[in-house]
């Protein structure tokens, strides 16, 4: 009796077993099934809209240029994707190129269509408001929220170098450019500084409010330190007036000298 009551326990065990991993199987199937079938629906997507514009201004030609890349991209994604993952990296990469062909209609003064899901790469990057025109190097860089013959270059925002990147027009693609490295980084990164920091005297400029407030809040950190060891160096400065008059060694450099109330007192420090 005892054998035949072991013998239906593992039965039951072991179908249960068999149903969880069959279930996890389906689960899985269901998943890779729909994150191929929205890859796939936005690659479409893509395919359609590059069949069906055309233009010849500069601003036109370049953003088609880019959502093209991007489907050819897209498309290479999609052949090679195996997991839900790498799905979502081609929807991505299809989703960028419309964010070009949105781009492309803008340039050529039509409805630009129906908004898009948002970027993942492009979260938090913000959108340029106004127009910027610094010089680096010797070299005129332009960006601003509309196209234009010396803007033709569209990006639609992300990172570069872990600096956000807001989405816009500009003169040249300098993040293409500077994606080598050496003097390539440097130069990328003297453009970026120049065209979004608010530290090169113009904090008005002009993009959404998300890119302003994480700099705002990383520089308020800063001065909060600043803050800190401002005070550091007011306590050493007076540490340095007590040991003043109590020898030569105290009174000299480390007392009312530079260590104490000069340069690291409450000064420059």
């Amino acid at each position: 009796m005892e054998v035949a009551l072991w013998v239906v326990l593992i039965l039951m065990l072991g179908g249960a077993l068999v149903f969880w991993r069959w279930g996890s199987r389906s689960r899985r199937a269901t998943e890779l099934a729909d994150a191929r079938a929205e890859a796939q629906r936005w690659y479409e997507r893509l395919g359609g809209q590059l069949m069906n514009l055309h233009g010849d201004a500069p601003a036109v030609r370049q953003a088609l240029a880019d959502a093209g890349e991007r489907y050819n991209a897209a498309g290479s994604q999609l052949e090679q994707a195996r997991t839900p993952h790498q799905f979502a990296l081609a929807r991505e990469t299809a989703l960028e190129g419309l964010a070009y062909i949105r781009a492309a209609r803008t340039a050529m003064g039509i409805d630009p269509g129906p908004e898009l899901p948002p970027l993942a790469a492009a979260r938090g990057a913000g959108m340029l408001t106004k127009e910027r025109e610094v010089n680096v190097q010797g070299q005129t860089y332009r960006a601003g929220p509309q196209p234009g013959n010396q803007t033709p270059y569209y990006y639609p925002g992300g990172n570069w170098q872990g600096r956000p990147v807001p989405a816009g027009w500009y003169s040249t693609p300098w993040w293409k450019t500077a994606l080598g490295t050496g003097a390539g980084v440097l130069g990328g990164i003297l453009i970026a500084d120049a065209l979004f920091s608010p530290a090169f005297a113009d904090p008005g400029y002009g993009y959404e409010a998300g890119y302003q407030e994480g700099f705002n809040d990383g520089f308020g950190d800063g001065q909060d330190q600043g803050q800190d060891y401002g005070d550091q160096g007011q306590d050493l400065g007076d540490q340095g007036q007590d040991f003043a008059g109590q020898g030569d060694y105290a009174a000299g450099d480390f007392g009312g000298g530079d260590f104490g109330g000069g340069d690291f007192g409450g000064g420059d420090w």
